[in-house]
């Protein structure tokens, strides 16, 4: 155990990482701001689905969501410089994370991904080399790092990986229904559009994806196989990226190859004038209980978090009970027709609610398919009366159609969303069950 996890080995792999990965964090927060992202998901809406629990965390108002996101951005390219590094990697950490948690309208895994390697960085040795803290404070320099550092990142793409091809293992996926609904929005594509809509390209694509995401570690992780893997590597992220506009994951996930390659490969392309360190001494620290008590929970609940949809009741896909956090990549096409009203318990007098009143196009897209975030909408408008003095119910009928299936009926209509709990490790009654009747 001491050998695997502490021996040192070259760094060359995680000081490279560092400055891409500093690299692709400043353009994910300047990005945002220059695409529109930003004042579409944060800006415009009058209110944000954050994650239940973090309803504190809202947008700043007026413009400053827009300064939030340029100090991030430095913040990334203090990462790629390696200035003040553990600082800056931590304020980065703690602000996506609440970019990420304060918004749910653009639920992505990359940036769940994002959340995880920026805390996990903060721990790393990433500004030993090439930075600007070694040529502030040369005692700062080194040329190796524990092969632990390594075997984090490892893991988790592992564990990654391993889920997304799990959970593409259902008739919906392997009949290449998805990626057929998936891409007859791309049939306008220059060059690709046409050949995008075969039958076969689908199938290729569905099985594709399931071989690639189930066992490019493993290859990777195989020295006659690596370069070939890497090449598939490169060739599966830059499609994803060219046709799913999918942000900086793939360049993200094509970074990590860096520590699966031989340190001194790394270092002869990128880092030429660096040594190459071979001793491999074993160091063991004096954190290493601690470390290894950290790791051992982190990964347990990484194991555990995606498997937790196997004890809700129903299908995660039409449910979402456990959907979030579990590494479920583009599995399935959602769409729904939901109407809100609110009946004033005085009264009895009822209002159908427009949507428009309340929420933007994207904001809209959730509240008429996503359980959670149709009860939270009913809290918000129950909220929303109150202020004005208006104790109310609220009811919901919503349609729900599943990979292009004929629609169904998701929620209770009979059931008051206003006056129900929520249960992050229950079942929700109100959530009608998948195999009711259907509707055309």
């Amino acid at each position: 155990m001491n050998k695997f996890l502490f021996k040192h080995i070259d760094n060359s792999g995680l000081i490279v990482f560092r400055i891409v990965f500093g690299l692709l964090c400043a353009l994910e927060a300047f990005g945002a701001i220059a695409t529109g992202w930003l004042r579409r998901t944060l800006i415009e809406p009058q209110f944000t689905f954050s994650f239940i629990g973090f309803e504190w965390l809202q947008p700043l108002p007026g413009n400053w969501m827009y300064v939030y996101f340029m100090v991030m951005g430095t913040f990334g390219l203090f990462i790629m410089l390696g200035y003040k590094y553990r600082f800056s990697m931590l304020m980065f950490a703690l602000m996506w994370s609440a970019t990420y948690l304060m918004q749910k309208s653009s639920y992505n895994n990359h940036y769940y991904l994002l959340c995880l390697l920026s805390f996990i960085m903060v721990f790393l040795p990433a500004n030993r080399y090439v930075s600007l803290d070694v040529k502030q404070n040369p005692s700062l320099k080194q040329l190796s790092m524990p092969s632990w550092c390594k075997w984090v990142f490892v893991l988790q793409l592992f564990i990654l990986y391993s889920y997304a091809s799990i959970a593409k293992l259902y008739p919906d996926w392997l009949d290449a229904t998805v990626m057929e609904i998936l891409m007859r929005s791309k049939s306008n594509y220059y060059v690709v559009g046409e050949l995008l809509q075969q039958k076969a390209a689908h199938y290729f694509m569905a099985y594709g994806g399931i071989l690639f995401d189930g066992l490019i570690i493993p290859l990777l992780l195989y020295k006659p196989t690596r370069k070939y893997a890497f090449f598939a590597s490169i060739f599966f992220h830059l499609f994803n990226s060219f046709v799913f506009q999918i942000g900086i994951f793939p360049y993200l996930s094509l970074a990590f190859s860096l520590f699966f390659f031989e340190p001194k490969t790394i270092k002869n392309i990128f880092l030429k004038k660096k040594p190459l360190y071979e001793a491999h001494d074993v160091f063991v620290p004096k954190y290493k209980p601690v470390l290894i008590s950290i790791a051992s929970v982190y990964f347990i609940i990484q194991v555990a978090l995606p498997l937790r949809h196997h004890f809700f009741k129903d299908d995660v896909l039409w449910t979402e009970e456990g959907h979030r956090l579990s590494w479920r990549m583009m599995l399935r096409s959602k769409g729904g027709r939901t109407t809100y009203s609110v009946v004033n318990t005085n009264t009895n007098e009822a209002i159908t609610i427009d949507l428009d009143d309340y929420l933007t196009k994207k904001q809209q897209r959730g509240a008429s398919n996503k359980p959670d975030i149709i009860w939270q909408f009913a809290q918000h408008l129950k909220k929303d009366f109150a202020k004005k003095g208006v104790p109310v119910k609220v009811y919901v009928k919503s349609f729900v159609s599943v990979n292009g299936k004929a629609s169904k009926q998701l929620i209770d209509p009979k059931v008051d969303l206003a006056n129900e709990k929520w249960h992050h490790f229950k079942h929700h009654d109100w959530i009608l069950p998948s195999t009711h009747k259907e509707f055309n």
